[in-house]
């Protein structure tokens, strides 16, 4: 298992899967270990996958200082292992909540990122915020599913004032496209794989500037895909179609029958359109 060192010394460790042109993989949760993103649905046929455990996470160690935990400090830690590996330039990959650590990097990294793949990505970087109406929207399709009941009923708590954290396990099944048991044993490894801790401090104030990363996105080159789930609430499709709208590059492809999590929900479809994308030859 490779180390590196970060900007303040904490030791980052990153996982090797695959063959091929290497793409840097920034997980989500928010603070949750790589090791839930699998091999992406089998892009390791395609592309040496990078993937980073956040500092604190996995088997990278926690750092001297929590307040390093917010998300806006995560960004040196993708630069300094594009660093360590020796690249100009770099391919980059965002699950989730690391769709805004990977925005904030191309913000301020414009001329290191070859290509952006952002998938399902929350959005606060550039002040977009899904309400709890959208997320209800988007738990209709599964409204025949014999958990719906329950779920429906903790999304309208959450309205109501509730902390999301509270009735989780009820919420869980929204996430996938299929709540199989494969989705079941994804969702049940979590627990273990994320640091609770951190992903307290990961969105505390400060971490965003909307208007100033807009601003910055302007001057980025790099194709970007946005790659939205057809059943996710997180972002929906539209709130997706927004989000690529704001790089000049920007994409955005749904993935039918999809949800959170959408290498799960069809692994071939999945791994070949993001590998498509990252063929693509740059003007």
């Amino acid at each position: 298992m490779p180390t590196f060192s970060a900007y303040d010394g904490t030791e980052l460790a990153y996982h090797e899967k695959g063959e091929g042109e290497p793409l840097l993989c920034v997980p989500g949760g928010p603070m949750r270990a790589s090791a839930y993103l699998g091999d992406l649905g089998g892009l390791t046929a395609h592309r040496r996958l990078i993937m980073l455990d956040l500092r604190g996470t996995g088997d990278s160690a926690p750092p001297a200082d929590p307040a390093t935990y917010r998300c806006d400090r995560h960004m040196d830690d993708v630069e300094a292992l594009r660093e360590h590996l020796g690249l100009d330039g770099i391919d980059l990959l965002g699950h989730s909540a690391a769709g805004n650590i990977a925005t904030l990097y191309a913000a301020r990294h414009p001329k290191r990122v070859r290509r952006l793949v952002l998938i399902t990505p929350a959005t606060q970087s550039l002040g977009l915020t899904p309400g709890a109406r959208d997320h209800r929207d988007a738990a209709l399709v599964h409204r025949g599913e014999p958990w719906y009941p329950a779920a429906e009923a903790a999304l309208r708590e959450i309205e109501a004032g509730r902390s999301p954290a509270e009735v989780w396990d009820a919420l869980a099944p929204l996430g996938y496209g299929r709540w199989d048991a494969a989705a079941q044993a994804h969702q049940a490894a979590s627990a273990r794989e994320k640091n609770a801790e951190a992903a307290a401090v990961f969105y505390g104030e400060g971490a965003f500037d909307p208007p100033a990363t807009r601003a910055a996105l302007t001057g980025l080159t790099a194709p970007v895909l946005v790659l939205a789930g057809e059943y996710d609430g997180v972002p929906n499709p539209a709130h997706a179609q927004e989000f690529a709208g704001f790089f000049p590059g920007g994409v955005r492809q749904v993935q039918p029958g999809a949800g959170h999590f959408p290498w799960l929900d069809d692994p071939e479809w999945f791994a070949r359109r993001v590998a498509g994308f990252l063929a693509q030859d740059q003007d």
